[in-house]
């Protein structure tokens, strides 16, 4: 393994911290209240990064949305590049891609999916799907969302389409979030008629199983397997930035006339806070790594995404808790952090199932 930065990668991991640092400010992030930073979302467009993605692959976007995670900027960034960019670059049809990548690169398209399955959701023999998702994220923004069907079978949903529905809700997270309603709403399978990908022409083209190509279910358990590595790197970056504002706070911070820091208490729970942060980091980036090479990741994933849970919770909660008084302030910076590292704890499946999934898949890859 080697997780060394491409020239290509490193560059846009660069303009990505530069551009959440200076517009992912406390002040426009208070005044975007739930909803959508638009102003920051158009230039991260306008400056190439959801562009990309589709050439630095999936550790590129692991590397950028750690950025985001750090200053918790609330654009649907993560969701068009997941369920957008590399499942469309991927999956689709040559046809597929042509029509629908260009809107999404320039970020006049906004992407999200219904994921994980639900039993709900299905699919007639026509293409038409009912049902109804309780709970979608950036889904208020969206132009296009990725469902996938009691079958796991992927579909491609216009919001503007008749038979959908999408009603605003709101969640501790401040993602745009909205209740999916569809009544044999029209969907285009991902992949054409017969649910097949096209070449796999994107850059990071590697499936869960190790092909470069899926079919029907194997392209749902691909696309879920890079959106959990995709949020574990978000994920890394919320608890990177939590400890950060901590390790601010007490060093700054003064009890008995020396720094909070200099207590031992403080110093073993940052300490374990830092390890924490770095394995859900070196897991997301394996994960990636492996996916962006074409090899079998599925596991990875899964050891990602429980690190992203288990790990993640215990960060934040240790962000907040070093704060003192000043960390159950809900208009604090650091209570931000807790909000997003407690939404993406349980998004995509928590701990316990990603550890169950884990090893139904350990037990099955052994008896083969």
């Amino acid at each position: 393994m080697d997780f060394t930065p491409t020239e290509q990668q490193t560059a846009a991991q660069g303009l990505a911290a530069q551009i959440f640092g200076d517009l992912a400010t406390h002040e426009r992030l208070a005044a975007a209240g739930t909803g959508t930073d638009t102003e920051l979302w158009k230039e991260l467009c306008a400056a190439g990064l959801t562009a990309a993605v589709e050439e630095i692959g999936l550790l590129g976007l692991v590397l950028l949305l750690e950025e985001q995670g750090r200053t918790t900027a609330q654009v649907p960034f993560a969701v068009t590049c997941a369920y957008g960019l590399l499942a469309v670059a991927e999956h689709g049809t040559d046809e597929q891609r042509e029509r629908l990548l260009p809107p999404l690169r320039d970020g006049t398209a906004v992407a999200t999916g219904a994921f994980p399955a639900r039993d709900g959701l299905r699919a007639d023999g026509e293409g038409r799907l009912s049902g109804s998702v309780p709970y979608v994220p950036w889904l208020r923004d969206a132009a296009l969302v990725l469902v996938a069907d009691v079958d796991r079978e992927l579909w491609i949903v216009r919001t503007a389409d008749p038979g959908v529905a999408v009603t605003p809700v709101e969640t501790t997270a401040p993602w745009s979030a909205a209740r999916l309603a569809l009544d044999r709403a029209s969907g285009e399978r991902l992949g054409g008629p017969e649910g097949r990908t096209g070449t796999g022409k994107g850059k990071g083209k590697g499936t869960g199983t190790g092909t470069n190509s899926a079919t029907g279910t194997a392209a749902y358990e691909a696309v879920l397997a890079a959106s959990r590595t995709a949020f574990a790197g978000l994920q890394a970056g919320v608890c990177a930035g939590s400890l950060a504002r901590a390790v601010a706070h007490t060093t700054t911070r003064e009890q008995f006339g020396r720094p909070l820091s200099t207590n031992q208490g403080v110093l073993l729970r940052a300490a374990d806070a830092h390890m924490d942060t770095e394995a859900i980091r070196v897991t997301a980036y394996e994960a990636a790594w492996r996916h962006d090479k074409g090899l079998p990741y599925a596991a990875q994933a899964l050891t990602a995404a429980w690190w992203a849970s288990e790990a993640g919770k215990r960060v934040v909660h240790a962000g907040q808790h070093l704060h003192g008084g000043t960390g159950a302030d809900l208009d604090h910076p650091v209570h931000r952090h807790f909000l997003w590292g407690r939404q993406l704890d349980a998004y995509l499946g928590c701990g316990s199932e990603a550890l169950e999934e884990l090893g139904q898949l350990l037990v099955k890859e052994g008896s083969q």
